[in-house]
């Protein structure tokens, strides 16, 4: 598991240091175990939970540690967002949440908090989520989504994906879906499985995989634009955006947020690389129904996988065509500097 970096306040950078990389580690439905580093050793903390960030309460701690690097806790609630803070005799603290929260029919969500900039900052949890196609919640799943509060929900799928296999995220003036159909030339998604089944699938290589990242980039600006302008409101916070398995078009835009408020690119592609541990299961779920057919699995695996590699070679398409993502931002998807900016100040501490 990528180690996932903590949230701390602007007082506690000493803290902070000591503890970093800190993890919470779902142990079972209703336990979790936070850990951090080895250089805090000793060092005495209280754990405090809540739902969201904003409401820990800090009256009673759940646990008290000395003398460890971990604290367990359990007796949670199943269904609830768990954010944990951190706190040190001298008052200081750390906020850390789960990578991903429990979703039930959505494996591939995720929060793209608590990861590090390289000035030090954090990127707040709770504001911003990633996630595959909303189309398999089940009743649970739908009860654990609505409780992490999404305000808006980008959908980056092409309008027959999102016909085939329509989200079950309740529709609500609180929580409205945007569509922002992002295609790969004249390459329909949904027809993707029929041709692998007739053995129609020479089309599926690493390079074709390449260019579709690069297509949305270069064909869809204007998608780039008013997420970033979205965002920048509060009242759109927190704010889901997904595809269909949530890795390829989802990934591009989780990197050029997470670019822009200067997360460094080897962590912007670990997250990336996150994908295909949490697709695991639907990944051989969807080779198990194509074996039979006779198919090569490992001849299709580019189409249903998300190596580093590929978001590796975009980051290199951006830097040679633009400088950086924020340039790509700025002179070909029409974001301002001024909005980039206020992101920074609306999602990092």
């Amino acid at each position: 598991m990528t180690p996932l970096p903590g949230r701390r306040d602007p007082a506690a950078a000493s803290t902070a240091a000591r503890l970093h990389p800190i993890t919470v580690v779902r142990l079972a439905g209703d336990a979790v175990e936070i850990r951090w580093s080895e250089a805090a050793r000793g060092l005495a903390l209280a754990v405090f939970r809540g739902d969201s960030p904003a409401s820990i309460e800090t009256a009673a701690p759940l646990a008290r540690t000395a003398g460890s690097c971990r604290a367990a806790v359990s007796g949670l609630a199943p269904d609830t967002p768990h954010f944990f803070k951190l706190v040190a005799p001298d008052g200081s603290a750390v906020i850390v949440g789960e990578r991903r929260p429990l979703v039930e029919g959505c494996p591939n969500l995720r929060d793209l908090g608590g990861y590090e900039t390289v000035e030090g900052r954090h990127v707040r949890w709770g504001l911003v989520y990633r996630s595959s196609n909303l189309s398999r919640l089940t009743e649970k799943g739908i009860g654990q989504i609505q409780r992490l509060g999404i305000q808006r929900i980008y959908d980056f799928r092409t309008s027959a994906e999102a016909l085939k296999l329509p989200s079950r995220f309740p529709a609500s003036p609180a929580a409205a879906t945007v569509a922002l159909p992002i295609q790969h030339g004249e390459f329909e998604p949904t027809s993707v499985f029929d041709r692998i089944k007739r053995g129609d699938f020479d089309w599926i290589s690493e390079e074709f995989m390449l260019q579709g990242y690069i297509e949305s980039i270069e064909r869809f600006p204007q998608v780039w634009q008013r997420l970033f302008h979205d965002l920048l409101e509060p009242g759109n916070r927190p704010l889901l955006f997904h595809c269909t398995g949530g890795k390829d078009r989802t990934g591009v835009a989780a990197a050029l947020i997470l670019l822009a408020l200067g997360v460094p690119v080897a962590t912007v592609v670990a997250d990336y690389g996150l994908s295909d541990g949490y697709n695991a299961e639907v990944r051989q779920a969807i080779y198990d129904h194509l074996t039979p057919f006779g198919v090569d699995v490992a001849r299709v695996a580019p189409y249903f996988t998300a190596p580093e590699s590929r978001l590796r070679s975009l980051l290199t398409y951006l830097r040679d065509r633009y400088g950086t993502a924020n340039d790509y931002l700025v002179r070909r998807a029409g974001v301002s500097r001024e909005t980039i900016a206020g992101l920074r100040e609306a999602l990092l501490e």
